[in-house]
């Protein structure tokens, strides 16, 4: 019997910090922001890749929409972010024997402006960058979907740990 009374208190216990929205098992801290605003990020880089800024700004939405409560919004939000995707490039990393290239890599790098209108003190403009590497012998076309995933998936990660993340 005392053994269910602690379940049930400890139950109601993380039922109601959650549900006060004091902690968020995602890790992301909102403080008394209801709403959020993304807006589109232009490609800005030497090299465009045409649906880029579509699928950044899509899946940046899709992360805050599934691991906040927050509302998004098009205008006034209480969180807001806007930028631009600035370097969206393929370089060798490494060469073989013959002076080829064995290993390329795929780089993308979007500047971000957020703006917390609750706490100016968590304001920040920054780039965020990440990469994918992949063989030589490799067509481009033939992994940018993965490659794509992957880059996006870490920035837009690295994006919500720095803007409302507790990490």
């Amino acid at each position: 019997m005392k053994k269910l009374f602690y379940i049930l208190i400890f139950t109601i216990s993380i039922a109601t910090l959650i549900g006060c929205g004091a902690y968020s098992f995602t890790g992301g801290d909102t403080g008394n922001a209801k709403t959020i605003q993304i807006d589109f990020f232009p490609n800005q880089a030497p090299l465009v890749e045409p649906t880029l800024s579509q699928r950044f700004t899509q899946e940046l939405q899709d992360l805050f929409t599934r691991q906040t409560n927050l509302t998004l919004v098009n205008s006034g939000g209480d969180l807001h972010f806007s930028g631009e995707i600035t370097d969206y490039r393929i370089t060798p990393m490494s060469a073989t024997a013959n002076q080829t290239a064995a290993q390329n890599r795929l780089t993308i790098t979007v500047n971000v402006n957020y703006i917390n209108n609750l706490d100016e003190k968590k304001n920040f403009e920054k780039p965020f960058t990440f990469y994918y590497d992949y063989g030589a012998d490799q067509q481009i076309n033939t992994i940018l979907d993965s490659a794509l995933r992957d880059i996006l998936e870490r920035i837009n990660q690295d994006i919500f740990n720095a803007s409302v993340g507790k990490w």
